[in-house]
């Protein structure tokens, strides 16, 4: 892995390191130093990819930078910024562990995802979706909780374990 970021850091430099470079090489920088993600379901590379830099935030207790991932405009600011800090103090510790991220239903233009933390047994369910009118402001997180009891809480229909529902909705 030491020898892949290096030779994204020498081309970048070679490169003279555009903002997709940088992304490239911070998204490598980020893989590196962190856990793998353990992976059910079917996500699309960029559902699975903004799971994983939500995942990185809550480890690194990284707040502005999870808010950053918010799929709600400026009027939503507030509950994306408490959400973000509620997340981060609800789930770090597990989020620095073992995670595995459960991807449901079809995911071309959103996806439900239910992480589980298994060094503290915790669950999170969240939505991730394209956003703009065409998809062209790329994927983003839904960060609705502002209340640190309902972001810290587990949906009642989420399996003890993943892949227990097939990946699947309960309708």
């Amino acid at each position: 892995m030491r020898t892949a970021l290096v030779a994204v850091l020498a081309w970048g430099g070679l490169t003279g390191c555009a903002s997709a470079d940088e992304d490239r090489l911070q998204y490598a920088t980020d893989y590196g130093n962190h856990e793998p993600l353990g992976v059910v379901g079917y996500p699309t590379s960029d559902s699975l990819q903004i799971t994983q830099k939500l995942i990185w935030r809550i480890a690194d207790g990284k707040a502005g930078e999870l808010e950053a991932l918010a799929a709600d405009g400026d009027e939503a600011k507030d509950n994306a910024r408490k959400t973000a800090q509620n997340w981060i103090q609800s789930f770090s510790k597990g989020a620095g562990g073992r995670v595995t991220a459960e991807f449901y239903d079809e995911g071309s233009v959103r996806q439900t995802v239910v992480v589980y933390f298994h060094d503290t047994a915790q669950t999170k369910a969240f939505l991730v979706q394209l956003t703009g009118r065409t998809g062209e402001d790329g994927w983003r997180v839904h960060m609705r909780e502002p209340d640190p009891k309902e972001a810290a809480g587990s949906l009642d229909w989420l399996p003890k374990t993943p892949g227990a529902l097939g990946s699947k909705t309960p309708r």
